[in-house]
């Protein structure tokens, strides 16, 4: 039984109950499930993550399902991860610093009770004030004892959640803050490790790389970076302290202004994976996060084109 006002999804992962689930938020429909016995108020009834046929069929999403009593439920848990979960714990957090990185991103630094437990390549939900519902951002720093939470925000027309971040988080503002979640965080292995980040997947992609930068190990880190425009080349500063003996970075602009200088690639950033690369695509572990199309172009682009094992791929989807 869930308590307070816990999802069932968020209860069950608070238990250590390996309930399928990626985006957390509604969006992606992982965290499927059907109920048999007892009673669930749905906060989001037109979720995306529920096609109609799911509605027919008395689908439901665990992340936007909380118990109104005792339930009996049937769902596909997935099997034990290799390492054991960190369970998510909500706890408020206070603004205590930010700073731009482009025109439209911005780090949030957060301060909370305790340590700041997570894998690298986390994600948290962030509440802001004042909109309904939760919102996915991923920690772009390490975890630490400090209780320090790093976030990578992008501002999006028309988001009320990131125009809320964006305009009301300035140090000193509270929120409530709800992690970690998401299966696209760093593994141990032998194997050089490729990030690709897209618009503020930056910040999980940073947080990989600062993993396994921090390693005693010697893997190295190719970094694909995918942005717009020139205006934008400031997140580059991000990987400014990162060995760069084991680090190599690839830029591409989707859309370069003709007007300003620019020598590197011009397209979208799956488009350099394969060139850069100094061996097969299936000797590297490969993360990545940003856009759905992105998302969508690299798993196609790793996994049909070039056959490389689903085992490698690490990501989360957000929808």
């Amino acid at each position: 039984m869930a308590e307070g006002e816990d999802t069932l999804l968020r209860a069950a992962l608070r238990a250590g109950v390996p309930w399928p689930y990626e985006c957390s938020v509604g969006g992606c429909g992982a965290c499927r499930y059907e109920l048999v016995e007892g009673e669930v108020a749905t906060l989001w009834s037109e979720a995306p993550g529920l096609s109609e046929r799911d509605r027919r069929r008395g689908k439901r999403l665990a992340c936007q399902s909380r118990p109104l009593r005792d339930c009996h439920l049937r769902v596909r848990l997935e099997p034990p991860d290799e390492e054991a979960p960190i369970p998510p714990r909500p706890m408020q957090a206070t603004v205590v610093g930010r700073r731009s990185i482009t025109p439209d991103m911005d780090a949030l630094v957060l301060q909370a009770p305790g340590q700041a437990l997570f894998r690298p390549g986390q994600y948290a939900l962030l509440y802001p004030p004042g909109v309904a519902g939760a919102r996915a951002y991923s920690m772009a720093n390490l975890p630490n004892a400090e209780g320090r939470w790093v976030f990578i925000i992008r501002r999006v027309p028309g988001g009320a959640g990131s125009q809320a971040l964006f305009a009301t988080l300035q140090p000193g503002a509270t929120l409530l803050l709800d992690g970690p979640y998401g299966h696209g965080h760093l593994r141990p292995g032998e194997r050089d490790v490729v990030c690709v980040a897209g618009g503020s997947g930056l910040g999980p992609m940073l947080s990989v790389a600062r993993g396994v930068l921090a390693e005693a190990g010697t893997r190295r880190v190719h970094f694909f970076l995918g942005l717009r425009q020139q205006a934008e080349l400031g997140a580059l500063r991000e990987l400014d302290g990162l060995d760069p003996a084991r680090l190599q970075v690839h830029t591409a602009l989707s859309a370069p202004d003709p007007g300003q200088p620019w020598a590197g690639h011009c397209g979208f950033v799956h488009e350099m994976i394969e060139p850069a690369l100094p061996g097969p695509l299936d000797q590297y572990d490969h993360y990545f996060a940003g856009p759905p199309p992105m998302v969508e172009a690299v798993q196609q682009l790793l996994m049909v084109q070039y056959r490389v094992p689903f085992g490698q791929l690490h990501f989360d989807r957000f929808v």
